[in-house]
């Protein structure tokens, strides 16, 4: 991917250097079940900040000093963010809208959101009560160390779905829906149906980030759209239970969508570029 010379964000907060106090306990096991499946790829963390301990507080510690590495991934995050400014900018004015760009914040090990106090565990979140993603640029290392996904585009992948659900944000879909959840109730199926659908929509907007960035920057290389799709690939519920260990898959605990419907619907806003064809709540679930 194309990014030298571009521009930065200024809508960029750097909290490393300071820490999160959480209460002894942690996340307990329920939180570590769904951190199974969702660590590597965070949405609105509603359901795991519920299984965390609410009081934590920011603390100052000594000032931080990144390495060479995370200077490259915070520049790099930055370019992207900015590039997600442009496109969605451009394609709310194609609606005759307003965008309204939210705030990166990159943080080490642990940090206090809108949403509550989370751990970098949790892995990247967008918190809508602040408008703001959170990221632990270590992930990125996770990323490619641990499960193999490859490419600086992968990376980009990862902030454009935050910025999805920021778009969903802005759009009034993540309100509804997340009342829709609260009514139905975490042992109605429809929760977790719920839940999918909205990331696999966020995951649609990722790749129409994607179509445009590319027809307003033609920053996309050989090989970068199968980066992404690779990274949507391993990032599936069934995906990461099975490299969890489970031994069968068990489809009423995904939370983001199968491998499949990930890929399918990154593809769908990669090569249309079109918003509406982000309606992933009229189709019935098992079409997803």
């Amino acid at each position: 991917m194309k990014m030298d010379g571009r521009r930065t964000s200024t809508n960029v907060e750097d909290r490393r250097g300071k820490g999160t106090a959480v209460a002894a306990g942690g996340i307990g096991l329920g939180g570590l079940i769904i951190y199974l499946i969702v660590s590597l790829m965070g949405g609105d963390p509603s359901a795991v900040m519920e299984q965390m301990q609410q009081n934590g507080s920011e603390v100052t510690t000594t000032e931080y000093v990144p390495t060479e590495q995370e200077k490259e991934f915070e520049l790099f995050a930055s370019q992207v963010l900015a590039s997600t400014e442009d496109v969605w900018t451009e394609v709310f004015k194609q609606y005759g809208a307003t965008y309204r760009t939210p705030t990166m914040v990159i943080f080490k090990g642990s940090v206090n959101s809108g949403c509550g106090s989370a751990t970098s565990d949790v892995g990247p979140f967008y918190c809508s009560a602040d408008e703001k993603l959170y990221l632990d640029l270590d992930f990125f290392n996770e990323m490619q160390q641990s499960m193999g996904i490859k490419g600086d585009f992968a990376c980009a992948y990862v902030i454009a779905h935050e910025v999805g659900h920021h778009v969903q944000n802005l759009l009034g879909t993540l309100s509804e829906k997340h009342q829709q959840m609260a009514q139905y109730g975490k042992n109605d199926s429809r929760y977790n149906e719920t839940s999918v659908r909205i990331e696999l929509q966020a995951d649609c907007y990722a790749g129409v980030w994607g179509y445009y960035e590319n027809k307003m920057f033609g920053s996309l290389e050989d090989g970068d759209l199968e980066e992404a799709i690779n990274a949507a690939q391993k990032i599936g519920d069934d995906y990461l239970q099975k490299q969890a260990g489970y031994r069968q898959v068990q489809s009423d605990l995904f939370t983001h969508g199968t491998s499949q419907q990930r890929m399918r619907w990154l593809k769908k806003g990669l090569t249309t570029g079109d918003l509406r064809q982000g309606d992933t709540f009229t189709p019935a679930y098992n079409s997803l």
